[in-house]
Formats: C-alpha cells, structure tokens, sequence
C-alpha cells in the first residue's frame, strides 16, 4: 500500500471487520449497506491499518446511533454514515487549541528511554508522567529527588543501571505506568494475548433482570440519543471520547469529577458537548449524590482502575441495582482477566507492551521504538465503548435486563494488529499532513477560545456536534434538569 496517490481507496478489510463487529451482537445486517468510507489519508503513515480502525470504530458507533432512531422513530427513513479518511485521522491526532495554543500532550519526564547499558539487560522503557504523582512514583523508583525540578537527563542516566523488564515489573508492582519495549512475539509469550483472544472486542453481558425503561419521546429535530442520560466517569482519552461521541449523537451526558482528581489538558476538547459536576466519591455526600444520579440514568461509564469503582459500593452488579434497566459500560488498559489483569496504562504503554511500537519501528528500518501517528488504541477504544453502549441500550430496549459492557486497550491492539500490515514505501513515511483547518470548528468554551476538529462520522439527516460548550469540572451542578 502507498500513500502517494490521494484516491487510494481504504483496504477492502474494512467492511468485513465492520461486518464481524456487527453480528457479534445481534444488529440489523441490512444498516450495513447504509455506511460508506470515503477518501484517503494523507501524512499518518503507519503498518499498521489506523485509519480504517478509526473509521470502522467511529462508524460503527453512528451507524448503532441511526438503529437507536430507527427503534425510537420507526417511521422515519433510516439516516446514512459517511466516515471521511482523513477526517477520521485528524479527529483521531486529537488536535485542539485554546486561545491559539496547542498545549504539550506530554509532561517533560513522560515518553521513551534507553535503559540497561551499564547492565546486561539493554532495552527500552516508557514511563507515562503526565500526573505528578506518577512522576513522583517513577523518580522515587529511580531514586531520584520527587518533584518537577528533575531533569529528564537524571532520568536517562538513572536507567542505565536498570534492565527494562525489571523496571517494569516494579513499577507494576507500584501502581506505575511504565511498560518496558518488547516484540510482538515476547508480549504473545507472556500469556495475556491468549486471554484477549478468548474475549470480544466489546463485549455485552446481562448482569440483571430488568423490564425495558421508557426512553423519552423523540422530537422530529432531535438527534437520535436525545434525551438518553449518560454519567461519564473518566478522565484519560478513550473514556471521555466515548462520552463525547454520545453527546455528539444527541445524549445528555454529565461528567463527573472528582475535586481531588487531575486532570489532563485535553479535558477541554473532549469535555464538548458534555455537562461537568464534582462529586467526592471518598464521602458518604458524594456517594450518595452519585447513587441519586444512576437512579435517574441509562447509562454508566467508568474507567476507574479494575475494582476501585467497586470499593466504594459501585460495582456493575450494585448498580445494576440501584437502577435495574442500566447500561454500565467499562474500560481498561488491559482487561479484568489474566496475568496483566488490573494493570496500569495507557495508550502509548499499550503501544509499547504489545510490540505495536516495535513493530513500526521494524516497518521504517529503526531500531528505536515508533509510536503510532496517533493514539488510535484510544480514540477507536473509545468509539468501540460508544458503539457498545448503543447496542446494550437497544438490547435493554428490546428484552430489557441490565447490560455490561466492557473494552480493552489491549484487545483493541489485537484487532488493530488483526485488520493486517501495510507495506509503506520508505519515502512515504514522513508526507506533510494536509492542511487541518476545513476540519475544524471554533467556539467558546469555559476554556477559553476552543478550537478542534468536529465529529468525522456525519449522518445523512441530523448532523452530529455538540450544542453544550466545553467548561471546566464543577461548572454544573450534580443533578439531571
């Protein structure tokens, strides 16, 4: 495959996977013939099948929104879903700006090192930062002085004297996100891509009984989600992208923060469309607050750590009882079962892990670790966990109960790796991006200027966006009007 000719059509895999993915769970075969993926991307050159990844996820969550429609309205024509390539990639890239400046999506000590040269273990570590005490866990790890006063030079000179797997596994063994570099075959070695491979993509699961809930009358103008509530409990990327995408499908989503908790920068892009309240889940208040907004619910997401949610008395099972009918959606770096089970991550670890970054480097004839152009594992994670919260609620709709539904950082490395290899040729690497700015939407926002790039799936009839601007944590209150 090359990216020189601008009309390269996307792989023909692309419609089987989406296929695969929509049988998987019971939906209707014929809205197939009602999505398209047109163009081709120009400047996100990888191995690996991103940008279809991104369309078949992103389409795949628009296309279960019209089947929503169909079920609330049924006299309405089903509406169509174009997922355009090089949208699709820069809505992915996670470009924004406020007041005119893109912030830095890494914290100085976060990203790739060397490690091992004054052992026998050389190799290559990545140490995710961007929170304090993340840092703060890696530096006194190294035993280097805590704080942002230290230099990433302390950092490579302190990782000389470790090998990367060990580093790795006390880091683990901390709570701290760092993942040591490792080839596709050492990570399959390890025995947790055996338990994925044993597990959906999404996975639906009936956690209870329940009669269908009542959806609010759908108006002619509305969007297909309008009125259907959603508490968004996340914070890191493919969570909030999963919010966002509903929001951007007509749903009422609340996100809800915790005072105590940081908080990333793109907060501001992927907060749009969303209401923003603070609740301390550490107080009996704030839980209580929270058991009050479920009752008023169709749908939970969270991305709290495995078990930590449950700690405090909001397992799926508790809240399916607390609100018989609910869609509790969930998400993790590397899933509830096997020997990674409850690990730490993100994106770029996942990347690292899995043999994702080594495989690209191998692609360009590196022998350094290449990240993906984009955080793909989180934004199609994130339009996965979209598109499977609209097949629970159409589920619950249809024969009621209460529905889980579950994601993977990793399992979605291992359908990425799965739609197959692109072979780049070696001047095409490094093509220029084209010009972002007919992508892009600027509004106010409680940010500041807001500008990012719209929504890439557009539907026929009732074109996706958010009317709700973006506004930091604790700007609305923690109750549904």
């Amino acid at each position: 495959m090359t990216l020189k000719d601008p009309m390269l059509p996307i792989p023909e895999s692309i419609h089987p996977a989406l296929a695969a993915l929509w049988s998987e769970h019971g939906l209707a075969e014929d809205a197939l013939a009602r999505i398209a993926f047109p163009g081709a991307a120009r400047g996100f050159a990888s191995c690996f099948n991103v940008v279809p990844a991104a369309q078949i996820s992103a389409g795949a969550a628009a296309l279960a929104a019209t089947e929503i429609e169909r079920w609330r309205a049924p006299g309405r024509p089903a509406q169509s879903v174009t997922v355009d390539a090089q949208h699709a990639a820069f809505e992915t890239s996670g470009y924004f700006t406020v007041d005119g400046v893109q912030p830095d999506a890494w914290a100085p000590i976060s990203g790739l090192y060397a490690c091992g040269a004054a052992t026998d273990a050389p190799g290559w570590v990545r140490i995710h930062a961007n929170f304090d005490h993340h840092r703060d866990g890696a530096l006194a790890l190294l035993g280097l002085p805590t704080g942002a006063d230290t230099q990433r030079a302390a950092v490579e000179q302190a990782l000389r004297q470790w090998g990367a797997d060990d580093f790795e596994a006390q880091a683990a063994a901390k709570g701290l996100p760092v993942a040591a570099v490792r080839g596709s075959a050492q990570w399959q070695a390890l025995g947790h891509e055996a338990v994925l491979a044993e597990q959906k993509l999404v996975t639906l699961k009936r956690i209870g009984d329940a009669p269908p809930l009542p959806w609010p009358a759908l108006a002619e103008q509305d969007k297909p989600l309008a009125g259907l509530r959603v508490l968004d409990l996340t914070r890191i990327i493919a969570g909030p992208v999963a919010g966002r995408t509903l929001a951007a499908h007509g749903a009422d989503v609340m996100l809800v923060n915790g005072p105590h908790l940081p908080n990333i920068d793109a907060i501001a892009d992927t907060s749009r469309g969303k209401r923003s309240a603070q609740l301390d889940l550490r107080t009996a208040g704030g839980q209580q607050a929270l058991r009050d907004l479920v009752a008023q619910s169709q749908v939970f997401l969270q991305a709290y750590r495995p078990g930590a949610l449950a700690a405090k008395g909001f397992s799926a099972e508790e809240l399916a009882r607390l609100r018989p009918g609910l869609v509790v959606a969930e998400l993790s770096a590397y899933g509830w079962q096997g020997p990674w089970a409850g690990r730490r991550g993100f994106d770029s670890l996942v990347q690292t892990a899995t043999g994702v970054q080594a495989d690209e480097a191998l692609a360009r004839g590196q022998t350094a670790p290449r990240a993906l152009p984009m955080q793909i594992l989180d934004y199609s994670a994130g339009y996965l966990l979209a598109y499977g919260i609209e097949a629970a609620l159409l589920r619950q709709a249809r024969e009621g109960g209460s529905w889980q539904v579950r994601v993977t950082l990793a399992g979605v490395a291992r359908w990425l790796r799965g739609l197959g290899a692109v072979a780049v040729p070696h001047g095409d690497w490094d093509q220029p991006k084209p010009d972002i700015t007919p992508y892009l939407e600027t509004t106010a926002s409680g940010f500041g200027a807001l500008r990012a790039v719209r929504h890439c799936a557009v539907l026929s009839r009732s074109a996706p966006g958010w009317e709700r601007l973006s506004v930091p944590p604790g700007t609305d209150a923690p109750a549904w009007v």
